[in-house]
This record gives C-alpha cells, structure tokens and sequence, in this order.
C-alpha cells in the first residue's frame, strides 16, 4: 500500500509528512540545472549550496516565488525527485497527497499546484490553506467554535487567519515574508556599506544577528560580513550590527503588522474576545525572528506566542489533516 504524505511546498523550503512515520524530508525549493541540456542535475540541499557559486551553463533555479509556482516543469521535477526518494509509492498504488497554498491565490495557481503533484506521482491530490495547516501542526485545536489567530511567515508569503469551526472566517495573505527581508538586507549593505552580497549571506546575517524589536543593547551584537565593494569591485569585510539589521527589514516587519490589525478589524467581535483570550500564534520560519513575539504583542495589544517548531507546523499540521480525513473515511465505511 502507498503512504498518504503531506507536502509543505514552500517558496524557501518543502517539507514532507508521511503518515505513520512523521516528516521524512526537509529540503531547500531549489533545482540545479544545466541551461545547455536541459537537464537536471541536482535538487534540494546540493542545488542550495550552489547558488551564487555556479558558471555560466548551471542555473540555481527557485521554482516557487511568493508561495506560488512560477516554474511548472521545474516544480514537478522536484517533487518527482523528493516522492521518489522517500519510496512512498506502493507495489500497484499511488499515495494521496496533501499540499499547502497561501490563502490568496487565484484558480489558475492552484491548478498548476494540484497538477505538479498528480504528475510527480500522487493519487488523489487536496489542497489546504496554509493558516489553517499551520495552526494545527502547532497544535491549536480550530474545530471547535471559538476564534483562533495565526500568523505564518514563510519564505515567499505571510498569511493571517483567523479560525473556528475548522475553517477560516478572516484571512489575508501578502507577499511579504522572508525573502523580502533577505533582500532588504541586500539593499541595505549596498547603499550604507557599498557592500554587494547575495542572497546566501543576506539569510544568515538575518539567522545569526537578525531582530525585530529595537533594543538599546542590539548595537552590541555585530558580525562580520564578506562581500565585493561596489565602488572598486575588490573583496571585502564590514561589520555590521542587529540594530542596521532592524532598521533593515522595518518595512516588511510594518507591512505584516498592517496586515494582521485589517485581519482583526474585519473579526466578529465574539471571536475578537476568543483571541484575546488565547494570543495569536506565530508560525513559519519569520517566527523565529528574535524580538517579534515582542514587537507584534505591543503593536496589535494581544498576547503572542511562538509555536514549537514553526519551521515544522504547516508540515506536521498536513499530516493531521490527512489523518483525520483517513479517520473519517474508516468511520463512514464501517
């Protein structure tokens, strides 16, 4: 028999829920590819490590941008690659497959996203909004009558939800997450330091010594950072601090923070009072962020948590729905 799997199809990373077994597969959404022939060379962890590093004829390939597919062939490649090396195909069946989308996108994306799955090698394919997945891998229970928000920040995507009864009653998904902040950070080095990096050193800069709240001391965390200079084109080195970092990423951190007060705005007041109650969970990898369970607690003047593992959720929280679908499939046939 095929295993049932639950794919997080994310713009930075897809993660990979096998039923029974848990997640199986956490790799970066890159394809390598040689633009002579075509062909594919390597996917995942050893298609990251050659971004920005690659000659002429080898492209480093993201093929999801915002949360959605903006290469279709290359996306497919890549799900084919990952579903056949966790051998979850049976002797004669296929495995159903349960992917996760933003909450905004439009019938021709999610289309192109159940399609890649059926060719890579899925049975029957559903498609879940990512609030809601997320917000039952960290563990909230939305099936009852009582409001539940999420925030997940991704790679590609932030999306806002609030939940009860199983569904979303508000949402918003925008097209601000992490790799807008990466990109912030590049920006930011080359106007204030004349320092050109990629997208590589941008992202760990962000991980080692990234913040989202302003604090007096964050001028004392500094790292070093190796890059060309735009104005003689030599290699160079620059330190810079968490506070450059905050200053940095401010717009994207203020455009989720809208986002989530026009989510509120728009919830019935009784639900309201439920988040009150309870906080709003942040999940994704922008929940890592230090400082923003701080930050977003006093600007939207609600408790915050921080889910678990947030990197995990919209994975692990697939696998739950696959598994209460399952359930409930068992329960009407007997």
């Amino acid at each position: 028999m095929a295993k049932d799997i639950g794919i997080d199809l994310g713009t930075a990373n897809v993660l990979i829920y096998v039923v029974g077994k848990g997640i199986v597969l956490n790799e970066p959404s890159v394809v390598a590819i040689d633009t002579k022939t075509d062909k594919v060379l390597a996917v995942g962890s050893e298609a990251y490590r050659m971004v920005g590093r690659t000659p002429g004829n080898i492209r480093a390939i993201r093929p999801l941008k915002d949360g959605v597919i903006s290469d279709f062939d290359i996306t497919e490649a890549m799900l084919s690659y990952f579903i056949n090396k966790l051998s979850v195909k049976g002797f004669l069946s296929k495995p159903n497959i349960m992917i996760c989308a933003p909450t905004n996108i439009t019938e021709i994306e999610r289309k192109a996203i159940i399609q890649a799955a059926e060719k890579s090698g899925g049975a029957k394919v559903y498609l879940e909004a990512e609030p809601k997945v997320a917000a039952l891998g960290a563990g909230m229970d939305i099936f009852k009558p009582s409001g539940n928000m999420v925030i997940d920040m991704g790679g590609g995507t932030s999306d806002i939800a609030i939940l009860s009864l199983g569904d979303i009653v508000a949402s918003q998904s925008i097209r601000v997450a992490g790799d807008r902040m990466n990109a912030e950070i590049v920006n930011y080095l080359k106007h204030k330091h004349n320092l050109i990096v990629g997208e590589r050193t941008a992202e760990t800069i962000k991980i080692k010594i990234g913040t989202a709240y302003p604090e007096p001391d964050n001028d004392k965390k500094t790292m070093a950072v190796r890059g060309r200079d735009s104005v003689s084109g030599m290699p160079t080195e620059t330190t810079i601090t968490a506070t450059e970092v905050e200053e940095a990423i401010h717009d994207s951190v203020d455009q989720i923070i809208e986002a989530a007060k026009t989510v509120l705005e728009t919830t019935p007041p009784e639900l309201a009072a439920d988040i009150i109650d309870r906080g709003i969970m942040l999940t994704g990898g922008g929940a890592l962020l230090d400082g923003i369970d701080k930050l977003f607690s006093e600007k939207l003047t609600v408790p915050v948590i921080i889910s678990e593992d947030p990197l995990d959720n919209v994975a692990k929280g697939a696998g739950v729905l696959l598994e209460h679908m399952n359930t409930k499939v068992a329960e009407q046939n007997n």
